[in-house]
């Protein structure tokens, strides 16, 4: 049985991880190698490379190939390793997953092409060629507010009866749309994994009978997520709440929802180079934190512990 064919259906946390970048066309290896050890050891159930976290489709194919070898070489068989393969491309979007099935990837994850339009037919259509073109299994990437497409919960259901296709990350933020699915998919479709992103609604997806999340700040603190997961297994409600509020809490200022440009990925990025893990390059055309963030950061970390754990 390989690897993939043992996570049917995959669950727990699988953080979306960061790519850090020594320039905007080179990996900070040493960071590569330093991220994934400090999210490994948080005791994660898989890695997902190349996804929005991971700034993927503004990574040069380059950048994404040497990642993708990278990481499955470090991580191995420690857990499953997915792969983000979103182009506008399809061709592209084919190779990279070649890519990953050669360095030993476990999955690939697709969102909707982006800049065109495109039916719900056209999107099915897609999927059912990249099943069928693909040696690895295929996860749905839902990220309409990045795509400005969505896959139709009718959509997911259909796409559930493609053996190929083993599930769905929902980073819509609606869970009105991830009820829906569930609800259309959970029963027909046992091994079919449904996975929230904003790991603002970890709890709120898992007890709605989501598999997992995919948590961008499980880059800075792996641990939690996990700990909450477990915590829903075992049934501890009252713990898997309170630590719902300390993700939340620690993770305001990265994620800060509020602000009226853009910023997240260059905090996140400054954060772990606080951390001493990577550099804090963003890629093109994104500006490094500001000093002045930088010191929010710090400062915030500090409180909350992030730094003293690190030392």
């Amino acid at each position: 049985m390989s690897k993939a064919e043992q996570i049917r259906p995959l669950k727990g946390i699988i953080p979306p991880m960061a790519t850090p970048l020594a320039s905007i066309d080179q990996l900070d290896v040493r960071g590569v190698e330093k991220l994934v050890e400090h999210i490994l050891g948080g005791g994660v159930h898989a890695l997902f490379l190349l996804g929005t976290t991971g700034e993927g489709p503004a990574l040069s194919y380059k950048v994404r190939r040497e990642l993708i070898e990278r990481v499955c070489d470090q991580v191995g068989s420690k857990v499953p390793v997915l792969v983000g393969i979103t182009d506008s491309a399809y061709a592209e979007a084919l190779h990279i997953a070649d890519v990953s099935a050669k360095a030993g990837a476990s999955a690939v994850v697709m969102a909707p092409p982006f800049y065109y339009q495109f039916s719900q037919s056209d999107i099915l259509h897609l999927i059912e060629s990249m099943a069928e073109a693909s040696s690895l299994p295929l996860y749905l990437y839902n990220q309409p507010g990045l795509t400005k497409m969505i896959f139709e919960p009718e959509t997911v259901a259909r796409s559930a009866e493609i053996p190929n296709v083993w599930g769905i990350k929902d980073s819509s933020g609606d869970m009105n749309y991830l009820k829906k699915v569930l609800e259309l998919v959970s029963k027909r479709w046992a091994e079919f994994s449904v996975l929230v992103g904003p790991e603002h609604l970890l709890v709120e997806a898992l007890l709605c009978g989501a598999h997992g999340g995919v948590p961008g700040g499980a880059n800075i603190f792996p641990d939690l997520p996990v700990r909450l997961y477990q915590a829903f297994v075992e049934g501890r409600h009252d713990e898997m709440y309170a630590l719902q509020t300390e993700i939340n809490s620690i993770g305001a200022p990265i994620w800060n929802a509020d602000e009226s440009e853009p910023g997240h990925l260059r905090r996140l990025k400054a954060a772990l180079s606080i951390m001493g893990i990577c550099s804090g390059i963003p890629t093109w055309p994104y500006q490094p934190a500001t000093s002045e963030e930088t010191k929010q950061i710090e400062a915030h970390l500090e409180k909350c512990g992030i730094l003293a754990a690190k030392r």
